[in-house]
């Protein structure tokens, strides 16, 4: 036998509303024709510089691509080529679908990713995937991201684990535990985000008769649609709250962030949001798209708003509670006293979803040294989010329309129906 040469690609999937772009490999490539691939290209520079030009020429979406995750490596033997091919996974979030296809690619198609098992691809497909894909553990570890954006992934990880048990095992008799396990540990992954656990348990409510991997993937899939749709309709809600307005905001939002892109706000003052400081992403990204923005420190909001340089406050919410009050990232309760104090109006961005069917929730913690790391003896609180009592919300913007505290808690009902699966 033959030595096999070694050959490095990358291979890139690219993500949008929770499915991720096919390409079907053309007569003109020199491996694999006919066969479903993702954006794959050899490297020639370092595999995250190559992935991006891969992106750029095969698909023209350069601009609309941001890294969510760079995989292990793992090589794929393929003797019939006589190559071992060194493999580079990487996963992109895309802001937009607006392919321009060039000469490796027929045709193209956005699917669920558990249609990668269900397609003739290129060798170890899913195995690339799987290497980049969200986790139970990704979910738990993350402190960039709002609560929407990990309750979709949550959707993902139900969606494909039960995908898998449908092609990969074919004895169905201890699907329905290992789902519904997976389920349970997703619903406690983030238990101060409501929306995952009411996102995951109407996938759940929905298969609990049939209890069969089948129809959890495609109720996955139907509960990605919706969400998504909730959290768009709601974006739209707070970008006409925003428009015309000086808007301050602290933390990371999706669903805000998306709203205050495609608003015109006269201008936009975005707190760091310490521990973690994302609200400097969320400043430099309203910047790229042209909003005049503003980044002050936390301990700022007060004089920003006691100034009048701000004449509305749009937060997000992690969740919100049946009293009406909700929580979110440690200081939006400081910005809502200052907002109630100098008389600034002061929204929470949020789809229903997010509802908690119980008053009292964990309160999520950051490790000690995003606080202190030195040597002193020094008790260090480290608190992630807080909760912000009703009083102080002047209303709800939800995909429903404006609600007042009061009104939210009508929805609940509804989520311990759904959560008795």
């Amino acid at each position: 036998m033959s030595e096999l040469t070694q050959k490095q690609v990358v291979t890139c999937f690219l993500r949008n509303r929770g499915e991720v772009l096919l390409l079907r490999r053309s007569a003109k490539v020199g491996s694999y024709q006919g066969h479903w691939g993702a954006v794959s290209g050899y490297v020639e520079d370092t595999p995250e510089r190559t992935a991006h030009q891969e992106i750029a020429e095969e698909t023209g979406l350069g601009a609309a691509v941001s890294l969510v995750r760079q995989g292990e490596s793992f090589t794929v033997e393929d003797e019939n080529l006589s190559t071992c091919w060194i493999i580079h996974p990487f996963l992109f979030d895309c802001a937009h679908r607006n392919l321009r296809l060039n000469w490796e690619t027929t045709e193209a198609a956005w699917v669920p990713a558990t249609e990668i098992l269900a397609r003739d691809t290129v060798p170890q497909l899913w195995t690339s995937y799987a290497h980049v894909a969200p986790t139970l553990d990704t979910i738990r570890a993350d402190r960039v991201h709002g609560s929407a954006y990990l309750s979709y992934r949550a959707l993902e990880v139900l969606r494909d684990r039960a995908g898998s048990l449908i092609h990969q095992h074919r004895d169905q008799t201890s699907h329905w535990a290992v789902l519904r396990q997976l389920a349970k540990d997703l619903v406690q992954a983030r238990p101060s985000m409501a929306v995952i656990a009411n996102r995951v348990n109407r996938v759940m409510h929905t298969c609990r008769k049939a209890q069969s991997a089948r129809d959890v993937e495609p109720a996955a899939c139907a509960g990605l649609g919706q969400a998504y749709a909730a959290d768009e309709q709601t974006a739209q809600r707070a970008a006409h709250y925003a428009g015309g307005r000086r808007v301050l905001t602290l933390s990371r939002s999706g669903t805000l962030l998306d709203a205050l892109l495609s608003a015109d706000p006269v201008a936009i003052v975005v707190a760091e949001s310490r521990p973690g400081g994302e609200g400097v992403a969320v400043a430099e990204q309203l910047a790229q798209h042209g909003h005049p923005v503003t980044l002050i420190p936390d301990s700022a909001v007060g004089q920003v708003l006691r100034q009048r340089l701000a004449d509305i406050v749009l937060v997000g919410a992690d969740t919100i509670l049946p009293s009406g009050a909700f929580v979110n990232k440690v200081g939006t309760q400081l910005a809502a006293l200052a907002a109630n104090r100098y008389d600034v109006p002061f929204f929470v961005v949020s789809a229903v979803d997010k509802l908690s069917v119980v008053e009292k929730i964990e309160l999520e913690t950051m490790e000690r040294s995003k606080c202190y790391a030195g040597p002193a003896p020094i008790e260090v609180i480290c608190p992630l989010f807080e909760t912000t009592p009703p009083e102080l919300v002047t209303g709800f913007l939800t995909e429903n329309g404006e609600q007042a505290p009061a009104q939210m808690q009508a929805h609940a009902k509804e989520f311990e129906r759904i959560a008795a699966w």
